[in-house]
């Protein structure tokens, strides 16, 4: 059978969207975005980033690591300039009164919900975790913050913010809802599930998987 080439898939997606954030302590932004291709391309980009961090992930009140939360937020900062950089003035285009474009929608969330978080909480954070005495769990010591509760609210309001923007730039990326994905439903007959189990062969080597090791046949 002849090897079909997948085509790239070009940018697409609605003409005008739309774009409203919700900014903690300063209010709303909003206005209507017609993306050229370049923010098409920047916007999945971006989307990607948000979607695979815990910055778009509810921090539960027993569960969650603030210092994973503060730091992820921290690269996301960087990763969203390098894309601005990489993609030029295209992205950052003169605008009408009432229009929004990526770099509008993407500065305002850094210099206006990332940057305020990070500079009030991320030294106030760090000064806490040097007086960790040697040995106790750093997960516990961190719970027992006095701030903590205040912090943990902090970036619910700053992932709020965050989800908006992830929901404005899937819709102009034109892709699916990688967001609220579907929660995989148990087989309840152990890992791996029935489906899987046998079927991983690779040139006669071994995996683990679980706990075990399985064979691979040629």
């Amino acid at each position: 059978m002849a090897n079909r080439q997948r085509r790239r898939r070009r940018p697409g997606g609605p003409a005008q969207v739309t774009a409203k954030l919700t900014i903690p302590f300063v209010g709303e932004i909003s206005g209507t975005w017609e993306p050229a291709d370049a923010e098409r391309s920047a916007a999945w980009e971006l989307y990607l980033e948000l979607v695979t961090r815990v910055s778009v992930e509810e921090l539960d009140p027993d569960e969650g690591f603030l210092r994973e939360a503060l730091s992820s937020l921290y690269t996301f900062f960087n990763t969203t300039r390098e894309i601005l950089r990489r993609y030029g003035p295209d992205v950052a285009p003169p605008l009408a009164p009432g229009h929004v474009s990526f770099g509008v929608l993407a500065v305002t969330v850094l210099n206006r919900v990332l940057r305020p978080l990070l500079a009030s909480w991320h030294p106030r954070l760090t000064a806490y975790e040097s007086q960790r005495p040697e040995g106790h769990d750093p997960v516990a010591w961190e719970r027992e913050w006095e701030h903590a509760g205040a912090l943990r609210e902090r970036i619910g309001e700053v992932r709020q913010t965050l989800v908006s923007l992830a929901r404005t730039l899937q819709e102009v990326a034109d892709v699916s809802d990688l967001i609220d994905l579907p929660t995989p439903r148990s087989s309840g007959a152990g890992y791996p599930p029935p489906q899987v189990r046998g079927v991983l062969t690779v040139q006669g080597r071994e995996i683990a998987l679980g706990g075990r090791r399985f064979g691979l046949a040629a």
